[in-house]
């Protein structure tokens, strides 16, 4: 018996039974393996020195976030990760700039992470998730910097800096090794939540609880 004549009725049964398991079965089966890279890859994710920080540095419940500044889910979900993060007070928010959405998203990244370097990220994140409606074009990210009080030119030449620069590499890097290719991507400590199922739709996600479930794990 040939190679083809076993190989594709054994890849034509597996196919199959994959595609008549019930969806429920295939959710579990893709939470599970995602998690598992999240376990694999759980230092890069929690304590990488130049990604930042929100909330509580010290926090026993992580909270990672994988995110565009163009991503209206992203916005959208940003009032209730502010509001837990600052009600808890036991969460590290560790943020992970992800531009995949636009050339302007690149911009607005490289200019977060430089607005670190004058220590002034919070504010300037913020203010960037806090923007109605999309970021038309650099002179925008630029004056919604002037406006909480960076330094322009310095702000400019850090977003070139080999720091920026690696720093956004290391993110595309870990996405791709996590297979997080949608934003807003979330990570509560070690359980993954993103593009896996109708559960881990932004709006549906109920933050607090699964903070508290992985609270309890700990």
């Amino acid at each position: 018996m040939g190679i083809h004549t076993t190989i594709v009725p054994a890849l034509a049964i597996a196919l199959s039974v994959f595609a008549s398991a019930p969806a429920s079965a295939i959710d579990a089966a893709l939470q599970q393996e995602a998690d598992a890279r999240a376990t694999r890859y759980a230092l890069d994710l929690r304590q990488d020195p130049g990604t930042p920080v929100m909330g509580n540095p010290d926090g026993n419940v992580t909270v990672i976030e994988f995110f565009d500044y163009q991503c209206p889910f992203c916005k959208a979900a940003e009032p209730r990760l502010k509001e837990l993060v600052k009600s808890d007070g036991n969460i590290k928010f560790v943020i992970k700039d992800f531009p995949i959405l636009s050339p302007v998203s690149i911009v607005a990244s490289k200019a977060a992470l430089a607005a670190d370097m004058q220590g002034k990220h919070a504010e300037f994140h913020n203010a960037l998730m806090g923007h109605r409606g999309p970021l038309e074009d650099e002179a925008r990210v630029f004056k919604i910097a002037a406006n909480v009080g960076l330094d322009i030119d310095r702000l400019k030449q850090d977003m070139n800096s080999t720091a920026v620069t690696d720093q956004l590499f290391e993110n595309f890097n870990l996405a791709r090794k996590m297979r997080i290719n949608v934003v807003p991507g979330y990570i509560v400590d070690g359980k993954v939540l993103s593009g896996l199922s109708s559960e881990t739709v932004t709006s549906k996600i109920d933050f607090p609880t699964e903070v508290e479930e992985a609270r309890a794990k700990n």
